[in-house]
């Protein structure tokens, strides 16, 4: 999902670095009033982590492999704005230091990963917690599946870029087809890194996941 250099092309990559350029720094108040003493060392963990699982490849199928995304992994940990922001200098380090992504495709990336994965993602999250039972296991639950449904939206991300400014002779009827096809399949790997990763931070330090932060409200209000 990392697009190279000249895969599309310089006026339309340019226009969605503009884009992308102006949504990163409109999270970054929002993400000042996310973060504290307690959520920022998480924060940079997240990232941390994100980095290091999107090197690493798992077989999906006919020779192709894919990687985590952590755009909703990211959102339901330390909130949408500092996701955003995360993603956005994972991504810009990832193009620097090993070419995975270009530099002048990193606006294009940017506006699939850290902006319409993390907050598609995010929304999808909120609307399923919100007709799940008040739990901790509604948390991971409702993590699950919008991690599932923020890879396809991503992809559309990328075929809207495709379709505006490809530098290929590829019909965006195809490129759908494959795309979608190998990233249904992705997404069930995201679905299941995601699942694990929030039970596991679910388990031990609840109080440290933005996504659960109003769960937990009502609970002590119903427990009062």
């Amino acid at each position: 999902m990392h697009i190279p250099d000249g895969f599309i092309d310089i006026p339309t990559s340019a226009a969605f670095a503009g884009v992308s350029a102006l949504a990163v720094g409109a999270c970054l108040k929002g993400a000042a009033k996310s973060l504290d003493e307690k959520t920022a060392p998480l924060a940079g963990l997240t990232a941390t982590f994100i980095f290091a699982v999107q090197m690493l490849n798992f077989p999906v199928a006919a020779g192709t492999s894919g990687h985590l995304f952590g755009s909703v992994l990211a959102a339901v940990l330390v909130g949408p704005y500092v996701a955003t922001l995360a993603l956005s200098v994972v991504l810009l380090l990832q193009a620097l230091l090993f070419a995975d992504g270009g530099l002048t495709a990193a606006g294009l990336n940017v506006f699939n990963l850290s902006l319409v994965g993390v907050w598609v993602g995010y929304g999808v999250f909120l609307l399923v917690k919100k007709v799940l039972p008040k739990n901790k296991v509604s948390i991971s639950t409702a993590a699950t599946i919008a991690g599932f449904i923020s890879v396809p939206a991503a992809v559309m991300g990328f075929l809207l870029q495709y379709a505006i400014g490809a530098n290929s002779t590829f019909s965006l009827t195809a490129v759908f087809t494959g795309m979608m096809s190998t990233h249904v399949l992705i997404g069930i790997g995201e679905a299941v890194i995601t699942a694990f990763s929030v039970t596991a931070v679910m388990a031990t330090r609840p109080d440290l996941v933005y996504g659960y932060r109003g769960t937990k409200q009502q609970l002590e209000i119903r427990r009062a």
